[in-house]
């Protein structure tokens, strides 16, 4: 009879341990398939539909680096529990507290493009808007989140994918191959996001050896200790920034420039190319 209840007694403690285990697990890691949309362009998928979207999306990406949508539904099926750390961060500060309560977006809608531009020279806003014109790209071209369960996890993502322009601008790299690679390389290592070290990894296949050699020998030590040595920046309220001074804001940040990229045109040429295309569309445009 002791012997029974000693079986007993122990299977009831491998319950309650099992139990007590399962509780701090990540719900990412117990594979919930969440049968209803937690939020507007959530889409739920099982283990198996997750895996299965990521593989497509990776071999997709592989083959058309410019499939945005592609790229995006990549970082959102293997983000894991990096999003978890994120969040962390974000938590840890009163900025970044502050970032996942109010919930910023970064479009054209939401920040005065036009007040930007008048900003001093050397002003992050300034720079920001400058970078953005000398690109010809624009903040609205981000996808939305689509395969994040939690609703705030799937902020934390968004977040991230809208402020990759910002460290762009920072760093003064254009939008070409090799600073996208070293860029990757940044973020694998600052925010360890798997999506970021598969770019890293694979993206350099499409380089020629000149160019290859030339992002490992000069870009990626720089990513590698700048990733490392900076200030969370998912925890950074860029929006309320846009007067400093970008200088005096990459050393709070921890950042320094990397070795100088190569622009396809200067900044005075794609101003002149800004006000061609400008009066172009003024004289096509028909008078009320």
């Amino acid at each position: 009879m002791s012997a029974l209840r000693f079986r007993v007694g122990l299977t009831r403690q491998s319950i309650r341990t099992r139990i007590s285990l399962r509780g701090t697990l990540p719900v990412c890691s117990q594979a919930r398939h969440v049968k209803t949309p937690a939020y507007d362009g959530h889409i739920p998928l099982n283990w198996a539909e997750n895996a299965f979207m990521a593989v497509g999306s990776a071999v997709m990406s592989l083959l058309d680096p410019r499939r945005g949508d592609m790229i995006a539904a990549l970082g959102e099926t293997t983000a894991g529990n990096s999003l978890y750390k994120l969040r962390e961060q974000m938590l840890e500060s009163p900025e970044g507290r502050r970032i996942l309560k109010e919930r910023p977006r970064v479009n054209t809608d939401t920040v005065d493009m036009t007040k930007l531009a008048q900003l001093p020279e050397g002003t992050f806003g300034r720079t920001y808007v400058q970078w953005l014109e000398r690109c010809g790209v624009t903040p609205d071209t981000r996808e939305p989140v689509h395969y994040i369960d939690d609703p705030e996890l799937a902020y934390v993502i968004q977040r991230y994918r809208e402020c990759h322009d910002f460290y762009h601008a920072l760093c003064n790299l254009p939008v070409n191959v090799e600073s996208e690679l070293a860029l990757k390389w940044f973020e694998f290592v600052h925010f360890g996001l798997p999506m970021a070290g598969l770019g890293a990894v694979f993206g350099p296949l499409r380089l020629d050896a000149t160019k290859r050699a030339r992002l490992f020998r000069e870009y990626v030590p720089w990513a590698l200790r700048c990733g490392a040595s900076a200030k969370p920046l998912i925890a950074v309220y860029w929006e309320e920034r846009w007067e400093m001074n970008v200088a005096d804001m990459k050393r709070e940040l921890g950042m320094w420039d990397p070795p100088e990229a190569i622009w396809s045109k200067k900044l005075s040429e794609a101003k002149k190319a800004k006000l061609r295309k400008e009066q172009a569309n003024a004289s096509t445009t028909p008078e009320a």
